[in-house]
């Protein structure tokens, strides 16, 4: 019995040292190299209530990524008609989201219907109507697939976000889908809210467009848009000045490549100014497109741009191989640093709007964590002088279990990484009900057992025994629901789950398997006959 009360309380110090070791970066201002280099280092993290940060739910336009779908398709269907030398005009998109042209041959009628067939599947002819020897055709997108991009547009909006915040460095992140087109962000500790909300926010639509040159832009501001043209402006920097003014460009509106084919982007600083800059590098099919784009137009301008906005638009004086580019404005380098990042992780598919945004201080955050950590204080504090006055050395027996019961919660908290939020800390309070509940259970029936005349090795074997299956219900029962919480929860209800779910888990621990070595010690190697309870 002896050997059996050693293993035991081997392995409990064990799980002890071990949640101690975790938990010693928390309460330890400055370790020692020793420690940082070969124990745990990591501290408890703490969530936006406690630390102050930025709350954001974003609703993604999904209906735009279906738009774009569309517009691409519109593109693609003129090149695929042309080749196929079938007459046609007019190849627009309809306001009600459809794809309209004109026939101006009835004998183009199959070969147009063959070209939609196997080229464009995701498109079918919704109507059509004949008027003076010409049909006039209207396609529309199969609903099955318009679900399926807007379903894959909140999918990659996500994904894209996720890999913005983990660049722009901010440590445990939340970011998760919301319904059907929401993402809830919280971001802790984030300081400049502004940028961080731009960083997101932004679309990042990589675009590189040929400029008009052959028309007169003057005319086009008046109204006189050529077919195949389109008005985008830029800001320009005057150096003399100071100022920056938007200037018109009249560009082609066929995009020749997109952000899709970057492989890398990263801030340079430029020898002839001394102004940062983003260096973009392109994939390998990006670099041969690139490279076949510059050949084809020599002397003619390429314009950089960027949701929606020209960046620059050098002449191209060679052909230009490598795959390498950049983008230059009037960056600060912190705004290219940004721009770098959007580049990296990628353009979202469809543009985010901001639909409830809150920003907690530090101070607040500073707050929540003092009254929290003097509830627990408090709380615990009078839990130990009840059952020590109530149970007497049993009662101490329970507070010494209680106290490893925290040690091990807040251990394993930051063993698996998880955050600490305000309702966390109200769990934590609820653990500590919950392990002395546990207590009062065994210690009752332990008092049952001896008013009937049992020795007290008796008393407190039939106690444990007959207390454990009540205590094992009721925890496995308040287990479940925590749970439940945790895994379809957000925000405030994830955090009180996380804590509840550990503090069940070390309450059973060391309320039944704890207390019971002290007392087998006691009794089987004292050979105490008395127990003060």
């Amino acid at each position: 019995m002896f050997k059996s009360i050693q293993f035991r309380a081997a392995f409990t110090l064990l799980i002890f040292l071990v949640a101690l070791f975790y938990l010693t970066p928390t309460v330890v201002p400055e370790l020692p190299d020793f420690w940082t280099k070969k124990l745990p280092k990591d501290k408890i993290h703490l969530g936006l209530d406690l630390q102050g940060g930025m709350h954001l739910v974003l609703e993604v336009d999904a209906q735009k990524a279906v738009e774009s779908t569309l517009e691409r398709m519109s593109n693609n269907l003129k090149e695929a008609l042309m080749q196929k030398k079938v007459r046609f005009r007019n190849v627009e998109r309809t306001a009600d989201g459809m794809i309209s042209l004109e026939l101006t041959d009835p004998a183009g009628r199959d070969p147009f219907e063959k070209t939609l067939k196997n080229n464009f599947p995701d498109l079918e002819i919704a109507s059509s109507e004949t008027m003076e020897g010409r049909e006039k055709v209207y396609l529309k997108m199969r609903k099955d697939r318009a679900a399926e991009i807007k379903k894959l547009a909140v999918e990659q909006s996500l994904e894209t976000i996720r890999n913005r915040v983990d660049q722009f460095g901010i440590s445990e992140p939340e970011i998760i889908p919301q319904g059907e087109d929401r993402i809830l962000i919280q971001l802790p500790g984030i300081k400049d809210t502004a940028r961080a909300k731009n960083l997101i926010g932004k679309t990042a639509l990589l675009e590189f467009k040929l400029v008009d040159d052959e028309h007169s832009l003057e005319d086009a501001l008046r109204g006189n848009i050529p077919e195949g043209d389109q008005i985008v402006y830029g800001l320009h920097l005057d150096r003399e000045t100071g100022r920056q003014a938007s200037v018109p460009y009249l560009l082609k509106s066929k995009t020749l490549l997109t952000g899709d084919s970057l492989e890398s982007a990263k801030v340079q600083i430029s020898d002839r100014f001394g102004e940062p800059h983003v260096a973009i590098k392109f994939n390998t099919q990006g670099a041969e497109d690139f490279d076949r784009i510059t050949g084809e137009n020599v002397k003619k301008r390429l314009a950089i741009v960027l949701d929606g906005n020209v960046y620059s638009a050098p002449v191209i004086q060679e052909r230009i191989s490598g795959g390498q580019a950049q983008i230059t404005g009037a960056f600060t380098m912190e705004e290219a640093r940004d721009l770098a990042i959007v580049l990296r992780a990628g353009a979202l598919p469809a543009p985010v709007n901001v639909l409830e945004e809150r920003t907690v201080g530090p101070s607040l955050g500073q707050d929540s964590i003092t009254q929290g950590t003097w509830s627990c204080i408090i709380a615990g504090i009078l839990v130990f002088i009840f059952m020590a006055f109530y149970y007497r050395a049993s009662g101490l027996i329970a507070d010494l279990a209680l106290a490893m019961n925290l040690v091990l919660l807040l251990g394993a908290m930051v063993m698996f990484g998880a955050t600490l939020t305000l309702p966390g800390i109200a769990g934590i309070v609820l653990t500590i009900g919950m392990a002395v509940d546990a207590n009062v259970l065994i210690f009752e029936r332990i008092r049952e057992e001896l008013r009937l005349g049992k020795t007290p090795r008796a008393a407190i074997e039939s106690g444990y025994a007959k207390a454990f299956l009540t205590i094992f219900d009721s925890n496995v029962t308040t287990l479940v629901a925590a749970l439940f919480m945790f895994g379809f929860g957000t925000g405030p209800v994830k955090g009180f789950a996380v804590t509840l779910t550990i503090g069940i888990v070390a309450s059973l621990f060391t309320a039944v398997f704890v207390t019971r070595i002290i007392y087998d010690y006691f009794i089987w190697n004292r050979k105490i006959t008395t127990i003060s309870i």
